[in-house]
């Protein structure tokens, strides 16, 4: 889906590590929630309370749950699940446009 409607859309930004990420959070008339963000190079630790699927909207990544050892790669194109009560790392290596969904 490259475009949502009948959306609300928070006009303030939620901004990471100095401006190195930012998102815009969406919110449906289903109650259900989606941020829109840019990631800047640089590694990452987030942790999330609701199960989380992360889209790569354009740039790559790679990252890992906690506690795990192996890094796995995510692309244009691709997704990848964290679990609720989550943390996960990420290693951005260029510029990266993502979609992030919520208590899926």
């Amino acid at each position: 889906m490259s475009e949502f409607k009948n959306v609300t859309v928070v006009k303030k930004a939620n901004i990471f590590f100095g401006g190195q990420v930012t998102s815009r959070s969406v919110f449906f008339a289903d109650g259900s929630k989606k941020t829109l963000g840019i990631m800047q190079p640089g590694e990452y630790e987030f942790s999330t309370a609701l199960p989380e699927t992360m889209e790569i909207l354009s740039g790559e990544l790679k990252w890992k749950l906690e506690g795990e050892h192996e890094w796995k790669k995510a692309v244009e194109g691709e997704s990848f699940k964290i679990p609720a009560n989550g943390v996960f790392m990420l290693k951005v290596p260029v510029v990266t446009d993502y979609c992030c969904t919520f208590g899926n």
